[in-house]
């Protein structure tokens, strides 16, 4: 993110714009959560959130674009522990389905509620930068993360996807993550009705697949119900 560069052109003379961080980490928590939807494509949920014996306060909770719950995480400048931190409150969140659910339920109706997807929750870490070992150590973990830096440019906020994994479906953790009784015990996913959709259908993906991907920033997450097609924000969503 370092590397980006920002000018004032007037007159036909070009001044540079020295980009920052955000004096407190507070300032930059506060300014996303009050326009999420524009900025990652969330809707917010909650702040500060407390997590009982987890020890610790998740700094966001929100809802994606498509039905998935999403944590957020703030860092002014770099922190190696933001990934770790967040990580640590996605495992809470495995265990607090029916609470999730409830702050779903009253901030956006129970039809929300009993739409979540609760097949890969994702992560957000949004921070000034991030090393090449944070890039490398989110690919290992196997979550569904994205890690999005930021930079100020007098009263210009740029954000950049630094690195996005699409993560694996996790395993079955206690209570929390039986199926409820109205839910098959083992979903089809969008790969399978994809493999045995007509020809023609297959051929329609395929193209559409490549136009998406011509645009370089553009990356495709497969999820066990759908396929994304994402900057910072979803370009596409893809169900068969």
């Amino acid at each position: 993110m370092n590397n980006l560069k920002v000018f004032r052109v007037k007159g036909g003379q070009a001044t540079e714009i020295p980009g920052a961080s955000v004096g407190v980490e507070r300032e930059l928590q506060t300014l996303i959560e009050a326009n999420m939807e524009a900025m990652l494509g969330i809707r917010f949920l909650a702040t500060e959130y407390r997590t009982g014996r987890h020890r610790g306060r998740i700094d966001s909770l929100g809802l994606d674009e498509s039905g998935t719950p999403v944590i957020v995480e703030y860092k002014r400048s770099r922190d190696q522990n933001v990934v770790t931190q967040a990580l640590s409150y996605l495992s809470w969140l495995h265990d607090h389905h029916h609470e999730f659910e409830s702050l779903v339920r009253e901030k956006y109706g129970a039809r929300a509620a009993e739409e979540i997807d609760w097949s890969n929750p994702r992560i957000v870490c949004i921070a000034g930068s991030f090393t090449h070992h944070d890039t490398v150590a989110v690919e290992m973990i196997g979550r569904r993360i994205n890690l999005v830096g930021y930079r100020v440019f007098d009263h210009v906020l740029t954000l950049q996807l630094v690195a996005s994994v699409a993560g694996a479906t996790p395993p079955s953790r206690g209570k929390a993550s039986t199926p409820r009784p109205s839910a098959p015990t083992s979903a089809k996913s969008v790969q399978k009705y994809l493999d045995e959709s007509p020809r023609g259908l297959q051929n329609l993906y395929a193209d559409l697949d490549e136009v998406l991907l011509s645009y370089g920033d553009v990356q495709r997450e497969a999820q066990l119900h759908y396929i994304a097609y994402r900057r910072i924000k979803n370009v596409a969503t893809v169900r068969v």
